[in-house]
């Protein structure tokens, strides 16, 4: 990418662990800028490879917490927001925005940044805005309420692998030869690729005064969502996708229906599908005028993001901005996630131990009978069951089998990653990943470790959609109650006193 290298700044970005984010900070180092990421968990980031680069700094904060922004913003000249909430609607989430922003661009006008970026919605003006919309109205005035000047980018679609439009796109297609579609997909949009919001993003650094301060940016073509399917069909060398648009199908079904088909969850689909309503096309062509690059076509951005997804290549995803943390083989939405965390008044090294405990004869610590069921039929159509045990029922190393997982990746104190060898219509992955308390936990103790566990599916065809919904009624049985044991045990280790020791076993 060509990239505007003509006066370097120290940068701070915000949401620098989600999908724009995380591609945005490699393209700002290529530009020869120094970066400050401001994050609430740094560890997510670890796994980036940016991340070790020395003109990179990551800091611990909050963009709701206006000390921890005005540490970060020190001697920055710049900022970037690309901070949204997505997994709720209505006017909480929406209060909620509009807070974060007051509060984040009220210390960066403190710590003296002199631009504010900010990626958001674009859609026509006026009172039947989608709430996702109208709440990224809102921030956008919340920011210019500092006095720093803003610059706001509005994009519609961004198609790029593991954005989370894409994937819905791709997973309904690659699913559905026949779509019973909303009347949505007659509406026009004006799509872009990921490559050419980053292309603007760092180009708006260097913007002059007199520039406009709201820009919208598209692709060179309109389209409607129709259109995108049968392209994508093409991309991906699938036969011709039939779509038959009904009246019937409100914002609220639709998101249900993308929950049910892809694995992004209603919280997510249903602003996303809210904002379909919205005709989202370019109303001048200032960012052109202003920024100008080179634009890949709906069919140019669409194949991208399919070779990128087909090759493994998925620099970020939709799901990084949430709790998962980023893993390659999983990147790109193409899995469906159960995810749960917990705050553990233990050390990280006793959680951790708890953790290492799982399987065996030691069982898995909530609903043994359900595990036992589940072996046996395993045994029954080929699979290893529960008969393999494990190794050790204290210590377990890279490879070893518990039952019928066997351990694919080992941190000590940090995560264990599990990968299923039981006969599943797909891929099925388990990890535990260990954290330090949020600002929002309030430990009751000095030690106190933030435990995430994270169930994923990978389904093979029809039967592996089948499979996944089948066992999700009794995942809050299992993993609830697995995680809810493993506290337990941690606890009860972290209360007992040490062992005392007579003079005469050290001789």
């Amino acid at each position: 990418m060509n990239t505007n290298t003509a006066t370097p700044h120290r940068i701070l970005v915000t949401g620098a662990s989600g999908y724009v984010g995380g591609r945005l900070v490699p393209r700002l180092l290529e530009a020869g800028h120094e970066v400050v990421c401001l994050a609430r968990s740094p560890r997510k980031l670890e796994r980036r490879e940016w991340a070790r680069h020395p003109r990179v700094h990551i800091v611990r904060g909050d963009v709701g917490d206006a000390e921890s922004v005005r540490a970060a913003a020190t001697d920055c000249s710049s900022a970037y927001y690309l901070v949204h909430s997505m997994e709720t609607a209505g006017s909480e989430y929406m209060e909620r925005d509009r807070r974060l922003a007051r509060t984040f661009a009220g210390a960066a006008a403190d710590a003296g940044i002199r631009r504010i970026v900010y990626l958001g919605g674009l859609g026509e003006l006026g009172d039947d805005l989608s709430d996702h919309l109208q709440s990224r109205r809102e921030v956008e005035r919340a920011l210019a309420e500092s006095g720093v000047p803003v610059t706001v980018l509005r994009a519609a679609m961004i198609i790029g692998s593991g954005s989370a439009s894409f994937e819905i796109l791709r997973y309904l297609v690659e699913r559905l030869p026949v779509m019973i579609t909303p009347r949505w997909v007659r509406t026009e949009c004006q799509p872009i690729a990921i490559r050419d919001v980053l292309g603007y993003l760092t180009r708006a650094l260097d913007l002059p005064d007199e520039a406009p301060n709201t820009f919208d940016i598209g692709g060179p073509d309109v389209r409607s969502y129709r259109d995108l399917m049968r392209i994508m069909a093409d991309a991906l060398s699938l036969p011709r996708r039939w779509i038959l648009p009904v009246p019937v199908l409100t914002p609220r079904l639709s998101s249900l229906w993308i929950h049910l088909v892809t694995p992004l969850s209603k919280e997510i689909a249903r602003p996303l599908a809210e904002g379909l309503r919205n005709r989202v096309v370019l109303r001048n062509d200032d960012a052109q005028r202003w920024m100008p690059q080179d634009l890949l076509s709906v069919r140019e951005a669409i194949d991208l993001a399919v070779e990128n997804v087909t090759s493994g290549r998925v620099e970020s995803a939709w799901s990084d901005a949430g709790p998962i943390a980023g893993d390659p083989d999983w990147s790109g939405g193409t899995s469906f996630v159960d995810q749960r965390s917990l705050l553990v008044e233990a050390d990280a090294d006793t959680v951790f131990r708890a953790v290492c405990r799982i399987g065996g004869g030691n069982g898995w610590y909530a609903a043994d009978w359900l595990w036992r069921i589940r072996g046996a039929m395993d045994q029954l159509v080929g699979g290893p069951g529960l008969r393999r045990g494990r190794r050790d029922p204290e210590n377990i190393g890279f490879g070893d089998a518990l039952d019928f997982w066997r351990v694919t990746g080992l941190e000590r104190n940090q995560r264990l990653d599990l990968r299923a060898e039981m006969k599943v219509p797909g891929e099925a992955l388990l990890s535990f990943e260990l954290q330090e308390p949020t600002p929002e936990d309030r430990p009751k103790t000095s030690s106190a470790t933030r435990l995430v566990q994270t169930a994923r599916f990978l389904p093979r065809g029809l039967f592996g959609l089948l499979y996944w919904y089948a066992v999700l009624p009794l995942h809050g049985i299992v993993f609830k109650g697995m995680l809810n044991g493993i506290r337990t045990a941690a606890e009860a280790d972290a209360s007992r006193p040490e062992p005392a020791h007579s003079e005469s076993a050290h001789p």
